[in-house]
């Protein structure tokens, strides 16, 4: 991006440094806007233009995959098994080749409305066995493939790898991975009692799942995703799910792009419901006796320009890493991607609910070469029982660390959150363009704790010199501790919630920090702007 146009994506603060015991004042900083995605994927329904091609049970779905032509849509009959596992071939032209079930109208709900479960049984369902490594795989460079209302699984007690797998991961030219290929309405499960690793593998070129539920996505010993890329360069559309997965809900990165110079971009997560079901916790009365390995909700380790929004993610305890619900964490992972980056994230809207910790950031690889992170924003979500104390862990509402060089222009802006350990914690490099206001949140145990500096004043100057720390409710805090123009009540009910009981944490009129942020607005998140409780929309 030319100088003009980042220009364009900064805004204007000030900021604050300690003289002689007072902050005033002292000179404007450049703080850097994320950039949204520039591409998106569009899953509008396309009108078919060819004929139709009927499999009735027992049919050849491979068969039919192989004639059909662009335009062309292939009904399978619905509750019908068909085993493959199957390839989606390669074919000239840019016309839709549509894989639904038989019965759309009777069964399923409508485009834009998430399936569940329950939509199974108008569903023919593709499965295959433990010695498949995908029930689906693009072949090299197919595109143009729309599935609606399918059921993907593996076989009873098998174990596969990945269910569908939109691109190996190998392919080393562009023009080698799989595009244009969407998952609408459909069914995508491991097996109850053995799991499987993937749900959706997105490594190509304007990919998408919409609508749809993928679950019992577990493995021990290894980690498991509902959806991973790491090949692909984008623009990716994960939208209106339910995501159950025990490793990694979702990732990006996590592996080496075969191709040279990849960060995968352009990635568009909204209105999705991000869920690890308890019956997966140890100690929990739901417990099923199998223990996963279970990491976190989110992670981005490779990736530029995400728009994360509208989303419910639920449910991360301590376990295989320290109970944070999202991680983004900058790696190379195995030392041959120098490139790898984090840059551009929009994280806005969402609710994080039942987590060990909130947020924790990694600006730079510590073991291999990598860039290093830039332009963060996170702003107007809600941050409820983020609890050491209940879900393991410390606690931490947000974590910032970087053993090499900092992050640059992270801004964390009108959030409002419950959390029993620190609201921010910082380890290692210092940050520039670091900004923090507006947000309504307990201390906690120890407010903004820096390590080997300890609480408040010490630890911004130490790790955020120069940083914006302005218009912040910090209940129970010492005022001396911490920089003027923020505030710390004494206790949760002095902040003026209209029913904190009840949980619902708009500000009365009566409060005083209606109306006080630096924007005019109420300081917290815009609460009515925040997804449907129930995680579904």
């Amino acid at each position: 991006m030319g100088l003009g146009r980042r220009l364009a994506h900064r805004t204007l603060v000030s900021s604050v440094l300690p003289t002689a015991g007072l902050w005033l004042l002292f000179a404007p900083v450049w703080a850097a806007q994320p950039e949204r995605p520039r591409a998106a994927v569009d899953t509008r329904d396309a009108r078919p233009t060819g004929r139709t091609i009927a499999v009735a049970a027992g049919g050849n779905v491979q068969t039919a995959l192989n004639a059909a032509q662009p335009g062309d849509v292939i009904t399978l009959e619905a509750g019908a098994t068909f085993r493959g596992p199957f390839t989606l071939p390669e074919k000239t032209g840019t016309g839709w080749i549509t894989v639904r079930t038989a019965a759309p109208d009777t069964g399923l709900p409508p485009s834009g409305t998430r399936a569940t479960r329950a939509h199974a049984t108008v569903m023919p369902k593709l499965v295959a066995g433990t010695g498949a490594g995908a029930v689906i795989q693009a072949a090299p460079g197919a595109h143009h493939f729309r599935f609606i209302g399918i059921e993907v699984r593996p076989e009873s007690g098998a174990f596969v790898y990945s269910l569908m797998e939109l691109g190996s991961g190998k392919e080393t030219s562009d023009a080698m991975l799989p595009h244009d290929i969407i998952v609408d309405r459909c069914y995508l499960h491991g097996d109850p009692v053995r799991g499987s690793r993937r749900g959706v593998a997105l490594n190509g070129k304007s990919l998408a799942v919409v609508d749809s539920h993928l679950a019992d996505f577990k493995e021990a010993g290894a980690d498991s995703q509902a959806i991973m890329g790491w090949n692909g360069p984008g623009p990716f559309k994960i939208v209106n799910n339910h995501l159950e997965a025990a490793g990694e809900n979702v990732m990006f990165g996590g592996a080496d792009p075969a191709i040279r110079d990849l960060v995968p971009s352009d990635i568009d997560i909204r209105d999705n419901h991000f869920f690890k079901p308890l019956s997966w916790r140890k100690g929990d009365p739901s417990y099923a006796g199998a223990e996963w390995s279970v990491k976190n909700l989110l992670e981005l380790k490779n990736a530029r320009r995400v728009l994360v929004q509208g989303n419910v993610l639920e449910n991360i305890w301590l376990a295989d890493q320290a109970g944070f619900a999202v991680q983004l964490t900058v790696r190379n992972q195995y030392g041959r991607a120098p490139w790898s980056t984090i840059e551009d994230v929009t994280f806005i809207r969402n609710i994080v609910r039942h987590a060990g910790s909130g947020i924790s950031i990694l600006g730079t690889d510590d073991p291999n070469p990598s860039q290093t992170m830039k332009r963060v924003l996170i702003r107007d979500n809600l941050f409820e029982d983020v609890s050491g104390a209940g879900w393991g862990g410390h606690g931490r509402l947000f974590q910032i660390l970087d053993y090499r060089a900092g992050t640059t222009d992270v801004v964390i802006d009108h959030n409002t959150a419950f959390q029993d350990g620190p609201v921010l914690f910082a380890e290692g490099k210092p940050h520039a363009g670091f900004v923090y206001r507006n947000n309504l949140s307990p201390k906690g145990s120890y407010g903004v704790f820096g390590s080997g500096v300890g609480e408040g004043l010490a630890a911004v100057r130490t790790y955020f010199p120069g940083a914006v720390f302005l218009m912040n409710v910090m209940v129970g805090a010492t005022p001396s501790l911490y920089p003027p123009n923020n505030s710390f009540p004494a206790s949760l009910d002095k902040v003026g919630f209209v029913d904190l009981a009840g949980g619902n944490y708009r500000l009365a009129a009566s409060s005083p920090y209606k109306k006080a942020g630096t924007d005019g607005r109420d300081i917290g998140a815009d609460i009515d702007a925040l997804p449907a409780t129930s995680g579904r929309r």
